[in-house]
C-alpha cells in the first residue's frame, strides 16, 4: 500500500481505543456535549506538551504529573469550565480522574485530564460524578461525539486519522482537536488528543510529540493570546504489532511523517475555524538564513493585526505585511523580499526587491476574497522555510469574546 493515507474513526480509528461524548449539564444548553472519555483497551506510552503560560489550568499541573511516568490508558475532559485559578482546582482535576478509575479500574495516575472553557469559575465535580456511569456506557465508536463534547466557541468538530505500514504491520494514528481562540502558543494550541497503535517508546513518543508541535500547532495564531489549558497528549498502545520503535531509525521517521500529517492537517482546521474567522491564510516563508527566522517570520506575519483585518477586507495592502517582517525581530534584507498572494482565484505578486509592483487590484480581490489565502514570502536571504496559519480578524471575533463569560 501506498505509505500513508486518511481513514475514518478519528481518535477509535487505532486498534484498542473507544470513546465517548455527553452532555452531564456543566453546560446550559443540554443540547450541547460537555463531557468526554476516551480509553484504551491496555495501557500505553503516552506524552504530553503543555501551555507555557505561567497561569496554568489545575489539568494541566495534574496531567503533567500524571504522565512523567510516560505511561497513560484514559483522557477525561470537560467542556464549559477551564478550572482554571480555583482554589480547589486540583482536587477537582484529581477527582476527575478518580472518576475514571471509579468505572473501569484503570489508576487515576494513568489518566488524562483536560477542562476547558470559562477561567475563574468554579468546577462543580457534581455533574460529571453523576453522569461517569452514562458517559462510560457510551464507550464506542464514537470519536465524532467525543469530539464535540470538548468544543467551545468552535463552530465544527476537529478530526483527522491516517493509516500507514511499519515493518509490513497496518498501523494508524488519529486524533480530536479543539479550540478556535486564546491560540498563540510557545508549546502547542488549544485541546489535542492523538491515539494511535503503534508499538513505540514513551521516550521516542515525546521526542516525536516535542519536535512535531514546532512546525504544527506551534505555528498558528488567531489572537495572540495563549491559553491557560493549552494539552497536546498522545497515547500509544501498541496493538499494531510492529517491530518496536526505540531509535531514530526509519520506523521513527515513518511514525513522525504520519504524525506530522494528522497535525498540521488539524492545525489548519483549527485557523480556519477561528473565532469570527472567514478565511484560512497560510504564510509561506522560504529563503530565510534559518529555520527559527522562517518560523518566527511566518507567525510575525500571520499574527499582524493589520494583515488580518486586510484579509477580512481582501485588500490586498502588502505594506502590512513587509511591516510584520520587519519587527519579526529577525535580520531579514528589506530590498530582499518578494511577497505574493494566492488562492484558487489564481496568484498576484505584489511587491519584487522590497518594492510595490504594478497589479490588477480587482484580480487581487477575487484571489483573497476565497476562503483560504497564502501568503507567499521570498526572504531572498537563505534556504530555510516555515509555514504558519491564522484566520481574518472580523467584526464577529469581538462579538464572540465582548460577552464570552455570560
Amino acid at each position: 500500500m501506498e505509505f500513508l493515507h486518511e481513514v475514518e474513526g478519528g481518535v477509535c480509528a487505532p486498534k484498542g481505543f473507544k470513546a465517548a461524548g455527553i452532555h452531564c449539564g456543566i453546560r446550559k444548553n443540554k443540547d450541547k456535549k460537555d463531557f468526554a472519555l476516551i480509553v484504551s483497551e491496555v495501557p500505553c506510552a503516552a506524552a504530553g506538551v503543555y501551555t507555557q503560560n505561567l497561569v496554568k489550568g489545575a489539568p494541566v499541573v495534574v496531567t503533567r504529573r500524571n504522565l512523567a511516568d510516560g505511561r497513560a490508558q484514559a483522557v477525561i475532559v470537560n467542556s464549559g469550565n477551564a478550572n482554571t485559578c480555583n482554589s480547589d482546582g486540583e482536587e477537582v482535576a484529581k477527582q476527575m480522574c478518580g472518576l475514571v478509575t471509579g468505572v473501569s479500574g484503570i489508576p487515576a495516575r494513568d489518566v488524562i485530564v483536560a477542562s476547558t472553557g470559562v477561567i475563574g469559575l468554579p468546577l462543580d465535580i457534581a455533574p460529571m460524578a453523576g453522569a461517569i456511569d452514562s458517559l462510560y456506557s457510551s464507550l464506542g465508536d464514537n470519536s465524532a461525539d467525543a469530539a464535540e463534547a470538548i468544543m467551545t466557541t468552535d463552530t465544527v468538530p476537529k478530526s483527522v486519522a491516517v493509516e500507514f505500514e511499519l515493518g509490513g504491520k497496518t498501523c494508524r494514528i488519529g486524533a480530536i482537536a479543539k479550540g478556535v481562540g486564546m491560540i498563540c502558543p510557545n508549546m502547542a494550541t488549544t485541546l489535542i488528543f492523538i491515539t494511535s497503535d503503534v508499538d513505540i517508546s514513551s521516550a521516542m513518543l515525546q521526542k516525536a510529540l516535542s519536535a512535531d508541535v514546532k512546525s504544527s500547532f506551534n505555528m498558528v495564531s488567531i489572537d495572540g493570546d495563549q491559553s491557560t489549558n493549552d494539552t497536546c497528549c498522545i497515547m500509544s498502545n501498541g496493538l499494531a504489532g510492529n517491530r518496536p520503535v526505540t531509535d531514530l531509525g526509519a520506523d521513527y521517521k515513518k511514525f513522525c511523517r504520519a504524525l506530522g500529517y494528522c497535525t498540521v492537517k488539524l492545525s489548519r482546521m483549527i485557523a480556519k475555524d477561528g473565532e469570527g474567522a472567514t478565511k484560512l491564510i497560510e504564510c509561506r516563508v522560504k529563503g530565510a538564513r534559518s529555520v527559527k527566522s522562517a518560523r518566527n517570520v511566518a507567525k510575525s506575519v500571520i499574527k499582524s493585526s493589520l494583515v488580518k483585518a486586510a484579509m477580512f477586507g481582501a485588500d490586498a495592502n502588502w505594506g502590512r505585511v513587509l511591516c510584520a517582517i520587519g519587527y519579526s525581530g529577525e535580520r531579514v534584507d528589506p530590498y530582499r523580499i518578494d511577497v505574493c498572494f494566492g488562492s484558487a482565484a489564481g496568484e498576484i505578486c505584489v511587491c519584487r526587491d522590497g518594492r510595490g509592483v504594478e497589479f490588477d487590484e480587482d484580480k487581487a480581490k477575487k484571489v483573497l476574497s476565497e476562503d483560504e489565502v497564502t501568503i507567499d514570502v521570498d526572504l531572498g536571504s537563505g534556504r530555510y522555510g516555515a509555514t504558519a496559519w491564522g484566520c481574518d480578524l472580523t467584526y464577529d471575533y469581538v462579538r464572540i469574546n465582548g460577552d464570552y463569560r455570560t
